[in-house]
């Protein structure tokens, strides 16, 4: 929303909006725009000569600005339909879809376009570390959007990326998330189906060859050329190889070719999964690609993915997005593979709807097994007991900033890692531990 705000005000529009919960980055970001956030949902916060109001996904019906939206009988819309009518339909879309790593192959593909002079439009759900917005209209026919398989409204149950018409579609993985409005994975992979069905056949779609789900959806029906990445299959259009543990470097291959060498900041084999997705969709929009490894030699990563917020001698403390099982255990798979003999603390804010509601189960203990020390943040109550979890590493539960500074001063070791995860504010717990911690060490 933040990201369409931005959009809006570059069309020349006039844009406020209001939040429940205003927090930075972000809140900082459109100040700097001139896009004035009000606090809470008072219906008093719509000026009388608003000439359209755009809905987020948080809202639902019994919300008072709502009510009072619908009794006014006010013009409304979705973001994503809003995208569609007034910029998508003029553009080349190449839509970034998959549980796991949109913001970051996003916004590695917004930076290879840039660096190659495209000039490209772009929306992420997140700050880029390379680029100074969110959000981009940019001037040429290409526009790279973060793809998300969430609804639209509460007035439009349909996934974001149907609205999108992707000229390019990145399937990149696909798991089981958002409890809250899907049933199963089968209902998951209807929505990626459907995204599928709206991609033309002069377009193209980047599929991940090692994701058993994503196979499941291209048997369902493909009528677009298929290119596949792998990590594991030679054979396959693009093919990446870890050249050292942490991933920090790897080789790229093309059609059983090495073609080039990428040496850069990001860890993980999660992030050479996500780079080889965005080399594979910028050489489809005409990147040559020892522009795109130039480039990514240059990436930062975006803010909240896997950022260093400090580095002492005696601490470093890390700070991600993730909060699905898969994104926690590659999350600490990677700190683990830079900081083999460092002792890892992961803190977990499970307060997104799924994880709020207990529904990843053992598959959330065995991620955790990759840490040496667990605290999970319940600044609110939960439905379940993180200690009935099945892991064999040691679990913390602290209700307050302070009560987590005290368990991590009872158990931190010279050359500690701290790695706090999570989706929403956190409270902004992380910053207040760099304080903490920075100046105590």
């Amino acid at each position: 929303m933040a990201g369409i705000a931005q959009i809006a005000k570059q069309l020349g529009a006039q844009v406020s909006g209001c939040d429940d919960n205003v927090y930075p980055p972000m809140s900082t970001r459109l100040a700097d725009v001139g896009i004035h956030i009000k606090q809470g949902y008072d219906p008093d916060h719509l000026e009388a000569d608003t000439d359209l109001v755009i809905i987020g996904n948080v809202l639902s019906r019994g919300n008072l600005l709502i009510e009072s939206i619908l009794a006014d009988r006010r013009a409304y819309t979705s973001g994503p339909q809003w995208l569609h009518d007034c910029v998508l339909t003029k553009r080349k879309v190449i839509a970034i879809a998959g549980t796991h790593g949109k913001t970051t192959t996003a916004s590695m593909l917004a930076w290879i376009l840039f660096k190659a002079k495209m000039d490209p439009g772009y929306l992420i759900g997140g700050q880029p570390g390379n680029l100074t917005r969110t959000a981009e209209l940019g001037s040429s026919e290409w526009f790279v959007i973060e793809a998300d398989e969430y609804d639209s409204a509460f007035f439009d149950k349909r996934s974001k990326f149907l609205h999108y018409h992707p000229d390019i579609a990145v399937l990149n993985n696909l798991e089981f998330d958002h409890g809250d409005i899907f049933d199963s994975i089968n209902d998951i992979k209807k929505q990626f189906h459907h995204l599928l069905r709206i991609v033309p056949s002069n377009g193209k779609v980047i599929a991940n060859q090692d994701d058993p789900n994503i196979s499941d959806v291209l048997d369902m029906g493909c009528w677009s050329p298929t290119k596949f990445t792998s990590l594991q299959e030679h054979q396959a259009d693009w093919f990446a190889k870890a050249r050292t543990e942490d991933h920090s470097q790897f080789a790229i291959y093309n059609k059983q070719q090495k073609v080039g060498t990428v040496n850069w900041q990001c860890i993980g084999m999660h992030n050479m999964q996500n780079a080889l997705s965005a080399i594979a969709a910028s050489h489809a929009a005409g990147v040559r690609i020892n522009e795109a490894v130039v480039s990514l030699e240059h990436f930062t990563p975006a803010k909240r993915r896997l950022e260093c917020l400090v580095k002492t001698d005696a601490v470093c403390l890390y700070e991600d997005f993730a909060h699905h099982p898969t994104a926690i255990r590659v999350t600490l798979e990677a700190l683990r593979s830079k900081h083999s003999r460092s002792q890892i603390i992961a803190i977990i804010d499970p307060s997104s709807n799924t994880m709020s509601q207990g529904m990843h189960g053992d598959a959330l203990g065995r991620s955790l097994n990759f840490a040496d020390q667990v605290i999970f943040y319940l600044s609110r109550e939960l439905v379940w007991n993180p200690d009935t979890l099945k892991t064999r590493t040691p679990i913390h539960i602290c209700r307050s900033p302070e009560q987590v500074l005290e368990v991590l001063q009872l158990n931190l070791l010279d050359n500690s890692v701290i790695i706090c995860m999570g989706n929403r504010s956190f409270d902004n717990l992380p910053i207040w531990l760099v304080r903490k911690l920075y100046l105590s060490s």
